[in-house]
């Protein structure tokens, strides 16, 4: 065992810095001297790197916070709703607010504010959201005493 892991501690640096190609071969090799399935012989030498991925990846957004602030404007106009909704929504509200001088945008912060998907509208909007909510309070269901007192019309009777 000891042998093995000072053979993992030796291959991980070459491992992390070699191409796709290069990998396979350092690969085969470990896996034929070590005996181990080469699926294994994978993790045990990526989990010697430390891992890469925290926080969040900023060369991936794909909308800045212009895009971000004319969102807000949109929802509040549209009285807050959900990214599902507001979505097929906003190319008319776009519209109808420019026409009228609520909103000038720049023609890249109008494409891109088109383009959004409802999942991305939901996540760019969290933040507000909650700061414009609080916490949500849970109000006590009715008691029996007044849900018996209320007459409820129904369609059968």
């Amino acid at each position: 065992m000891a042998t093995r892991n000072e053979l993992v501690v030796a291959l991980a640096g070459r491992y992390a810095a070699s191409s796709r190609k290069e990998r396979g071969r350092i690969l085969d090799e470990f896996a034929a001297v070590s005996g181990l399935h080469r699926k294994h012989a994978m993790r045990l030498l990526r989990a010697v790197q430390p891992d890469r991925r925290h926080g969040p990846r900023p060369a991936r957004r794909l909308y800045d916070d212009a895009v971000r602030e004319a969102l807000i404007v949109l929802w509040e106009a549209s009285d807050r709703l959900c990214g599902k909704r507001l979505r097929p929504l906003a190319a008319i509200l776009v519209e109808a607010m420019e026409r009228h001088g609520h909103l000038q945008l720049a023609p890249e912060v109008r494409a891109g504010l088109l383009t959004m998907s409802a999942a991305t509208i939901d996540r760019a909007l969290q933040r507000v959201r909650y700061a414009a909510e609080g916490r949500r309070r849970r109000r006590a269901p009715p008691s029996a005493a007044i849900r018996r007192s209320v007459a409820v019309r129904t369609f059968d009777g």
